[in-house]
């Protein structure tokens, strides 16, 4: 039999649950940008070997989902951190690695794991997305039920030692809604005052579809009332079995995105999309897909560091299409040049 104790701490975490998730709703857009040549996309260049290896332990079967930040403020002789997804075969950990320029990188070991005795149980898939401000990080992440997953979020102010929220900040809408079998793959950014974040929500039927939320301090997070903004592909294309994995950036009169597409074969593929509010999207016809042997079935993950001149991108890659895990996962680079 349960305490009165334990009793009270079940209600206190339901009603959290529920008032970070379910009824916050509105109408929204980005900061509106006035849009720019029609023509403009972008070439991948992307580097012929991964950046970051598979490890012999906790990351030994796959190393996939990087969240790359560049660190502001006193000079660092590594200012890029990156957190990245580890997985041994049974569970998914997040770790962190350093760079002084993105291509050599330095694993300091683990930074977050899941805690079975929270919400988070046994099923931490990460897949997360790191920002900082305010000399701090602040790490969005995907947990709980493996088949009903939330999104939780973690603060740090060296990127080692992590105070986690209680509740997840973002959890599954209502029955009958477009993402109520799931929430995941965070990936948020700041405009002006508010923070943004794109993700993927799963409904009864599998289909998996990216949606948009907003925030003022980023733990209540309002979705938009009009998701999904970007929805699968026609049957035969690269992204007709589901979308996951955003990055955005804004560069040259738009808001771009990547995404990672799946195909019926579980094939996985990086697609390229723009906007002028953040809520109406255009899928643009390029498709980035691996052209090594390391990354020959699987380009996904992508990870985004840009300026107006060009877009440098951290994404997963492996040789085996899997739908979740097990794919020879390592951490590619490349770079985004805009062209015409």
């Amino acid at each position: 039999m349960n305490s009165p104790s334990r009793n009270r701490q079940g209600a206190v975490l339901l009603a959290a649950l529920l008032l970070t998730g379910c009824g916050r709703y509105a109408d929204f857009t980005l900061p509106p940008l006035s849009g720019g040549d029609t023509s403009l996309t972008y070439r991948w260049e992307p580097l012929p070997e991964p950046v970051l290896t598979r490890g012999e332990n906790w990351d030994s079967h796959d190393v996939l989902n990087p969240s790359v930040v560049l660190v502001t403020g006193p000079p660092a002789p590594d200012p890029l951190f990156n957190f990245y997804s580890g997985f041994d075969g049974q569970t998914w950990r997040t770790g962190l690695a350093t760079s002084p320029d993105g291509l050599h990188w330095q694993k300091q070991g683990l930074a977050l794991m899941p805690d079975p005795r929270t919400w988070e149980g046994s099923y931490w898939a990460t897949n997360g997305a790191a920002i900082f401000e305010r000399q701090e990080f602040w790490y969005w992440y995907q947990a709980g039920p493996r088949v009903e997953p939330r999104i939780g979020l973690a603060r740090s102010r060296d990127g080692r030692t992590w105070v986690k929220e209680p509740a997840p900040v973002l959890v599954p809408g209502p029955r009958g809604s477009w993402d109520e079998r799931g929430v995941a793959d965070p990936y948020v950014i700041r405009a002006g005052a508010t923070l943004y974040m794109f993700y993927l929500g799963q409904d009864r039927a599998a289909r998996q579809r990216l949606g948009l939320a907003r925030s003022r301090d980023g733990v209540r997070w309002e979705k938009l009332r009009g998701n999904p903004i970007l929805e699968l592909g026609d049957p035969g294309a690269f992204d007709e079995n589901g979308l996951g994995e955003p990055a955005v950036w804004q560069a040259k009169g738009f808001y771009w995105m990547l995404y990672t597409g799946r195909d019926t074969h579980e094939n996985r593929r990086l697609g390229l999309a723009r906007s002028t509010d953040g809520v109406v999207w255009h899928k643009l016809p390029s498709v980035f897909s691996g052209s090594e042997a390391w990354d020959a079935r699987v380009v996904c993950d992508a990870s985004v560091l840009a300026s107006e001149s060009q877009v440098r991108v951290w994404f997963g890659g492996g040789d085996k299409a899997r739908p979740d895990e097990n794919l020879d996962g390592q951490i590619g680079f490349a770079m985004l040049r805009p062209i015409h």
